[in-house]
Parts: structure tokens; sequence; C-alpha cells
């Protein structure tokens, strides 16, 4: 069963995101509209108060997509009423390794993305919305401004939207491939011309974003869920899901499966599911060792039976000791070293740093070195085992104390991200770094 079959047994209501999946050329302006496309926004702008958008969206319960799961209607809620203008920035810059999500949106179903963007605009009365997308989707941002522009000559961009008197434009923007500026403040001073770095918060986007100016930044999974959310009602939106996370959430799954790919799915699915059911298992004789459920800057989660049952929600994956943030996930079998599993990850984030604030710069430098010195001490068969030649258990210790000094010390997220799965890798998997210092081969 090859991964469009296995697609295929997923039920359809739960496609509101990926419709594709159902509704052939959706990705044509003429098709999504046939489908009810842009009706939410000119229900929006023709009927609807402002407010009254966010107040839905507030009650929908929708949490964002990109990672920390932030009520989406209350970060609407905080735009400062008393500076303008306001702007709406989309954050497609998806850099996460494990995270595909945005990119199928934007290339398979973007009208519905802009037309949240455009949903999201209104509400905060912004008239200029920016997508900032990763520099290496520059193919894409060349198709969506070919849509935008689709769209403007349709009048459902412009001046005096649907005579309402709302005016509102959209524009693309591409970054440098930066993993940094998917950082809401470094891509906010991307955007601006500076260097991609993160800004000292507060303020906050909300009070102080674009220019100086009111901001609302949101994830392009995120902004897809909102024109469903007006179009269908509460009610309607919160039928998929829990109680504190409704809806659907489109999981990429990576690593030792048979077919990964995205899959939409309600939020509280578990682990099990998804990997066993969705993702048909993992190669023959294998077995799950460990599941990184939010891409390299996640926590190491032990495969016990109680962790596979765990439903994927925001309550829930923090009780298997790791976040559920962008749903990214990364499945690790039993043929693989966590050692050697760090060495890549904490590798990644040492080249990413931006190296504004010492505790990353150094802290990832540092981490990366012991993990690389770690993960290749076996080689070196004329060292005594443990003698520090070429890594020892003591190397362990020391990454683990710089893993730990970094915590709670950095400018942005990214050094928090960095250490997530060094710590919880050495904690819960010791026997692996063991194996790499204390034998020879």
């Amino acid at each position: 069963m090859d991964g469009d079959q296995m697609r295929l047994t997923m039920p359809k209501s739960h496609y509101r995101l990926l419709r594709q999946r159902l509704i052939s050329d959706i990705d044509q302006l003429a098709v999504y509209r046939q489908n009810g496309g842009f009706e939410a926004f000119h229900k929006a702008v023709s009927t609807m108060q402002p407010a009254q958008v966010t107040d839905q969206v507030k009650a929908s319960g929708l949490r964002g997509r990109g990672g920390a799961g932030f009520p989406t209607g209350i970060k609407w809620a905080f735009v400062d009423q008393k500076n303008w203008p306001h702007y709406v920035v989309a954050n497609a810059d998806e850099s996460e390794p494990g995270t595909f999500k945005d990119r199928e949106i934007m290339e398979e179903n973007a009208f519905q993305f802009l037309e949240g963007l455009a949903i999201c605009a209104f509400a905060v009365q912004a008239k200029a919305a920016y997508v900032y997308l990763r520099g290496e989707f520059w193919q894409l941002a060349a198709k969506l401004d070919k849509q935008i522009i689709e769209m403007e000559n349709a009048g459902l961009l412009g001046e005096n939207l649907f005579g309402s008197g709302y005016s509102l434009r959209i524009y693309t923007h591409l970054g440098a491939g930066a993993y940094i500026c998917g950082e809401e403040t470094a891509m906010l001073e991307s955007l601006e011309g500076k260097l991609g770095q993160p800004r000292l918060r507060p303020p906050f986007p909300p009070s102080f974003g674009l220019y100086g100016k009111p901001t609302v930044v949101n994830n392009v999974e995120t902004l897809a869920n909102v024109p469903l959310i007006v179009a269908n009602g509460v009610d309607w939106y919160r039928q998929l899901g829990t109680e504190k996370s409704p809806g659907t959430k489109i999981f990429s799954l990576s690593g030792n499966v048979l077919y990964p790919g995205n899959y939409e799915l309600p939020l509280g699915t578990t682990f099990r599911e998804l990997i066993f059911t969705h993702g048909g298992g993992l190669p023959e004789g294998r077995s799950v060792k460990a599941i990184m459920p939010a891409g390299a800057s996640s926590s190491l989660i032990v495969a016990t039976e109680e962790a596979l049952d765990t439903p994927m929600d925001y309550e829930n994956v923090p009780k298997v000791g790791a976040q559920l943030g962008s749903a990214s996930v990364i499945v690790v079998d039993d043929s693989v070293s966590i050692a050697w599993l760090i060495d890549k990850t904490v590798h990644f984030f040492k080249h990413e740093s931006c190296g504004k604030c010492t505790p990353c710069r150094e802290g990832t430098f540092w981490m990366s070195h012991l993990a690389e010195q770690i993960t290749h001490a076996h080689t070196n068969a004329s060292s005594p085992a443990g003698s520090g030649a070429d890594g020892s258990i003591e190397d362990v210790r020391l990454l683990q104390e710089v893993a730990s000094q970094i915590r709670g010390k950095c400018l942005c997220a990214l050094g928090e991200f960095s250490i997530e799965a060094v710590l919880t890798g050495i904690e819960r998997f010791p026997q692996d770094f063991q194996l790499h210092v204390l034998e020879k081969p």
C-alpha cells in the first residue's frame, strides 16, 4: 500500500485543510470559489464587525499551529487599538527539520490560506499583509504572487472591497534560508531589511511589531483554519478535536516509518494511530525506540506503551515529557543511537544560531563539539576506553552541564530548543552514550 492509498483510509471529514485530496484543482481560483471559497471573507467584510470576527475565532478555541499553541483569537485581541496602522504577517518560513505541512498547504490549497490571511487582516483592520517565506521557497513565492494577482483581478483584494470601504493588499517576501527567521521578531527584523536576529521582548508584536506598529503574526496552517470557522461556525469547528484543543491538525510524519507524509487528523489522535494505522508502522523487525513530536527542537519521548497511547494534543503530550509544538513527529527505531541523533541535532542548531546572545552562540558550539567527540569516541581503537582522548563519560556529563547552563538564558526560543533533545536524550537514554564512550569496536 503506497502513501496515497494509505490516505484514502482516512475519513473524508478530516480533510479541512488538505482539501486538495478531496477536490481536484482546488489551487485554481475558479474551482476554489465553486467550493465556497472567499464566501467567508465576503461574509466577514460585508456583515460582521472586526471585533465579531475576532470573538468568533476566540470562541472556536483555535490555537496557533506554528508551535506555541497560543489561542489565536486572544492574540488578535491583544492588538493595540491606539496605535496605527496595523499589519498582519503570515509566518511561512517553515524551517524546522521534520516539518513540511505549510508547504503542502501553499502548494496545493493556497487560496484557503490566503483567504484566512485576508480575514485576519480585516479582523485587526490591517490594510497590508505579508507572507514571509523561507528563501528556498522561491518557486512557491512566484506561484503565490500569481494567485494574489488573480485575487486582485477578481475584486478580492484592493480598494473598497465588496463596497465596504475596507482595502487590503497582500505581498510576499523571501528570506535567505535562515532558521532563526522562523522566530517572529527575527522575521519582522528581516522583513524590515535588517539582520534577522530576535528582538528583546517585551514589547511583543501586537503592540510593537513591523515598523514599530501593532502586528499579528500567524502560521500558515493557523490561518488556513480561519475561513472554515467564519463560514461554518464555532460548533461545527469544535466537532473534531478535544475541548481544549479543538479542530484538526496536520501531523508531519517522518523518520523510521513506512509511509512518511502529512496526515490531517483530529487533535487528540494517539501516536499509535498516527504511526501504525496511517504511517504503516516501522520496517519489519524494528520497534519504536523514541518519538520526537515537534521536529528537531523537541524532547525525546521514550516509546512506552503509555506514550504510544497518549493523545496528540496540547494538554496530554506534556504528560509524557514533551510538547506537541508543530506536530512534526519523527519516529526513531531501535537501530538508531540517541548519541548519534543528538550529534546531528546540535550541529544543526549550532549552524543556525544567529550569534546575538552568548548562551546560544557559545553553548551550541560547545554542545556540538562535545556531541561529536562522544559520537566518535569508539572510532580510535588505540585510545583506552574512557581516556578522554576521543570522548569520555566526563564529556557526557559536561555536555549535560553545558545544556543546563543554556536553559532560561537566551534571547529567543532557539537556544531553548537546542537543548531539549540533549537533556532528555542523556536523561532517558544514558546507555546509548555509555556505549560510545566506554566500549571499543
